[in-house]
């Protein structure tokens, strides 16, 4: 048990009981989406709707309790962001997906090797989303759509320090040398991925005013600050 741990669990469930207070959004307003940008908020929607089972057994070995309870509560949280997507779709019309090529790969990635390997290849996941719902938030151009992205945007800006801390303690158990060349790679998948995305979802970044190599040179830079966190 660490004190940041500790510390995490803590912020994890205030957050959990200012959501509890807090109203949903007006779904009885509406939402009328671009069909672009309906289809992507569809796949990410997919992305954010899992139990999260293996992170979670995965963290309970860890040996950490206080940890194991933040990343349930993190689960919790992604989960919500699933509940929120599904709504805001429901709202303007839009089914949701069953299931998605993108989703089934980021899964089986993860489930490769341990706790370490895992987080790093979720962080892929959390550091284009945090562009993502930027982009949704500024340039939906309706206000339901840019409430939901905001709320989702909100928690994200809190999970990748989450993560971020405890690669930091796991990356200490690394001998130096092979440190930076991890996170290289790390960068490297990143960039490979962000090239997907974007353009997978090329015509709805178009739509809502962000370009896909704007989209990608975005997410590189930001990556540079979590290397940072994860090697500081």
């Amino acid at each position: 048990m660490t004190a940041g741990s500790a510390d995490w669990t803590r912020r994890f469930e205030e957050e959990h009981e200012r959501r509890q207070a807090q109203p949903d959004p007006d779904w009885e307003r509406g939402t009328t989406l671009h069909r672009a940008v309906a289809a992507s908020i569809q796949r990410f929607q997919v992305g954010e709707d899992g139990d999260g089972a293996n992170l979670i057994a995965k963290a309970e070995q860890a040996g950490d309790t206080d940890y194991a309870h933040a990343v349930k509560l993190f689960v919790a949280e992604e989960q919500n962001h699933a509940r929120l997507l599904a709504r805001l779709l429901a709202a303007g019309g839009v089914p949701t997906l069953t299931g998605h090529w993108s989703d089934r790969a980021f899964v089986r990635l993860r489930r490769l090797m341990g706790l370490r390997t895992e987080l790093l290849v979720l962080m892929i996941a959390e550091v284009v989303a945090l562009r993502y719902y930027r982009a949704l938030r500024d340039g939906a151009g309706d206000p339901l759509t840019s409430d939901v992205a905001a709320r989702i945007l909100a928690d994200e800006q809190r999970h990748v320090p989450f993560h971020c801390d405890r690669l930091n303690a796991s990356f200490r158990e690394l001998p130096r040398p092979l440190r930076r060349p991890v996170t290289a790679a790390w960068q490297l998948l990143l960039c490979a991925v962000c090239l997907v995305v974007a353009a997978d979802h090329g015509a709805a970044l178009r739509e809502l005013g962000v370009g896909r190599l704007r989209f990608v040179a975005d997410v590189m830079a930001s990556s540079k600050t979590v290397v940072s966190a994860i090697l500081a």
